[in-house]
C-alpha cells in the first residue's frame, strides 16, 4: 500500500509517497481505507524528528487523523462492520503507525461513526483536535459560569475550544487578529480581545481578578500568564510547565493519552451532528502534495485544516 512518509527526518521536502506491506485487522482491530487525512501541527514535529522514533522503522508516517471506511474486522470485534464509515485518531511512530495511509489498522476504542451529513473530509479533523479540545478543558477544571481564556481561537483546536467551553456554560474570552475577528465571533465567545501582547491586560480589565482558566492554544506562555488569577489552571499545549507564577496550577495536554477514548470520540461525533462544533476544512489535497500542505501550514494562517486524500 501507499504511505506518505519521510526516510530520513527532515523539512516539508523530505515528505514522499513510498509502498510499503499492505496490514491486516487483528484481535481487537479492524482495518480502515483511509479515504481523507487531515494535516495537524503535530504532523510536522514527527516528520522534523522531534518525537521518540525508537520504536519505528522508516518511512516514518505522520498523521493522528483519518477519516475513511472499514474493509476488514479483526475476529472478535463485534459491533463493527465492512462498509462502516468511520474518523479515528492514530498514533505515529507507535505500532499500528501514523494516518498517512491508504489502509489504517485501528483499535477498538480509537475511532468512531462518521458524523451524520458530513463529508469524509471534514470528518477528518475531528479526532485528535476534538480530543485534545475535551482534554483541555477537563484539565483547565472550569465549573459553568466560570471564565475561560482562549488564545489562538481563529485555528480549528481554538475554535472547537471556544465551542465546547460554551456548551459547558463557561463565558469565554478570545483573542483574534482583525482577519479573523468574523471567524472567532461566529464561535460565539462571550468577549473577542486583540491577538498580542496586550491580551493579559485586556483580559483583567473584563475580569479584573483574573480568569478562572486559560488555554494557550497560541503558545504564547509567559505573555498571557498574568491573566490567570491566583488558584487558577493555565494548560500548555506543548509541554511547558510553566514559569513558577505564583498560585497559578500549570497543567500540560497530551493527547496521546486519548488514544482509545471512545466515550469522548462519541461526544464530539454528537457534537458536529448538533452543530455544537463546526469542523472547517482549509484546502482538500491530493496526497502526492503532502510537502506542499506541510510548507503551508508552518508559513502560519491557516484556518481549518489542510486534508489530504489518495484520489
Amino acid at each position: 500500500m501507499k504511505v506518505v512518509g519521510v526516510q530520513q527526518f527532515g523539512g516539508p521536502e523530505a515528505l514522499a509517497v513510498h509502498e510499503v506491506p499492505e496490514p491486516h485487522a487483528g484481535a481487537g482491530s479492524v482495518r480502515i481505507r483511509v479515504e481523507a487525512f487531515a494535516v495537524n501541527p503535530t504532523d510536522t514535529g514527527v516528520r522534523a524528528g522531534q518525537r521518540d522514533s525508537s520504536d519505528a522503522q522508516p518511512p516514518y508516517v505522520p498523521g493522528m487523523d483519518a477519516a475513511g471506511v472499514i474493509d476488514e474486522v479483526g475476529p472478535d470485534v463485534s459491533g463493527w462492520q465492512v462498509g462502516d464509515a468511520v474518523m479515528a485518531m492514530a498514533l505515529p511512530l507507535s505500532t499500528h503507525g501514523g494516518a498517512y495511509v491508504e489502509e489504517l489498522v485501528a483499535p477498538v476504542g480509537s475511532f468512531t461513526h462518521v458524523p451524520k451529513d458530513t463529508s469524509i473530509e471534514l470528518a477528518s479533523t475531528v479526532p485528535m483536535n476534538g480530543l485534545t479540545a475535551i482534554r483541555i478543558l477537563e484539565l483547565a477544571g472550569v465549573e459553568r459560569g466560570g471564565t475561560l481564556a482562549v488564545t489562538g481561537a481563529a485555528g480549528l483546536l481554538g475554535n472547537y475550544l471556544v465551542q465546547l467551553a460554551k456548551a459547558e456554560g463557561i463565558t469565554v474570552i478570545a483573542d483574534a487578529a482583525p482577519t479573523d475577528e468574523a471567524l472567532v465571533r461566529s464561535l460565539g465567545p462571550d468577549h473577542i480581545l486583540p491577538r498580542g501582547d496586550g491580551f493579559a491586560a485586556a483580559v483583567r480589565e473584563i475580569v479584573p481578578e483574573g480568569v478562572d482558566a486559560l488555554a494557550d492554544a497560541a503558545v504564547q506562555r509567559d505573555v498571557v500568564v498574568p491573566a490567570v488569577r491566583s488558584g487558577g489552571a493555565f494548560v500548555d499545549v506543548r509541554g511547558w510547565e510553566g514559569n513558577g507564577a505564583a498560585g497559578v496550577r500549570f497543567e500540560q495536554v497530551m493527547v496521546f493519552g486519548e488514544y482509545r477514548s471512545f466515550d469522548k470520540l462519541e461526544r464530539l461525533r454528537h457534537a458536529v451532528e448538533g452543530g455544537t462544533i463546526t469542523p472547517r476544512v482549509a484546502e482538500v489535497l491530493p496526497a502526492a502534495r503532502a510537502s506542499e500542505a506541510h510548507e503551508r501550514l508552518e508559513a502560519g494562517g491557516t484556518r481549518g485544516r489542510f486534508v489530504l486524500t489518495w484520489s
